[in-house]
């Protein structure tokens, strides 16, 4: 099997491509995008894929922005970190829609899905394809985190997520800071903590913080196309979003 990857973050297309082999090593990877010019040129100018794993926010826009200039004829997975695209994913011809971080027992799901309906000859309409989708995501909704058991000395008590400022991973811990700047340890990693948070209202800014919405007081343009972000309450560590993450994080910003 022949698969293209477009995903502009380097980490997460490595993630990826390590996920993708521990299903198969025998897959192969023809090629790595990160924009849509080139995804387009690419698809224009190559034999099609078997299937395609395409990330939404690419580095010079959102990937729907192919369908706009070229037919593509193969299957796809969708790879990101904002679930409210789905139903934009769902109106093109999706196997699966994933979202990051990216775990195995997904991506062997969507595999599995992906062999199910095009691994043989089928008489299978693009109408009960979609509709499967379509109750694929509706199988993915869940209620997000609404308060944390933290403990202080003896004394155990829970912190609502509207007293939540941001998440910071700090000296090897994962800490939670409200809104009153009281820091408690937690004991779930950031990775965990993405898939447990509703992402209209927080989204990890880097690889140590996860913030909320409302704890943004100021945003800079930095150098290299960066953002760097005060926060509120203050923090001593500068949180820097990376020249890849910026328009995403504008695009959150502008829900």
């Amino acid at each position: 099997m022949k698969t293209l990857i477009i995903e502009d973050e380097q980490f997460a297309a490595n993630k990826l491509i390590s996920l993708i082999h521990q299903y198969d090593p025998q897959i192969e990877i023809l090629d790595q995008i990160d924009t849509v010019e080139d995804a387009v040129e690419w698809l224009n100018n190559n034999p099609a894929p078997d299937i395609l794993f395409l990330d939404i926010h690419l580095a010079d826009g959102s990937s729907f922005e192919i369908f706009e200039q070229t037919t593509v004829q193969v299957p796809i997975i969708f790879t990101t970190a904002y679930d409210q695209y789905a139903i934009r994913a769902f109106k093109t011809k999706s196997v699966d829609y994933l979202l990051k971080p990216i775990k195995f027992p997904d991506l062997k799901a969507a595999l599995d899905k992906y062999h199910d309906l095009f691994g043989k000859p089928t008489t299978q309409d693009f109408g009960i394809e979609m509709r499967a989708l379509a109750s694929l995501i509706q199988s993915q909704q869940k209620e997000y985190k609404t308060r944390f058991l933290v403990k202080i000395g003896n004394i155990i008590k829970t912190i609502s997520i509207t007293e939540v400022a941001y998440f910071l991973f700090e000296d090897r811990t994962t800490l939670i800071v409200t809104k009153e700047n009281r820091r408690y340890p937690l004991k779930q990693t950031l990775d965990e903590l993405e898939t447990m948070l509703d992402p209209h209202q927080f989204t990890r800014a880097n690889r140590q913080f996860i913030i909320s919405i409302d704890a943004i007081q100021k945003i800079h343009p930095w150098f290299k196309g960066r953002l760097k972000l005060d926060l509120n309450p203050p923090q001593q560590i500068d949180l820097v979003i990376s020249s890849e993450k910026s328009r995403g994080f504008k695009e959150w910003l502008d829900r």
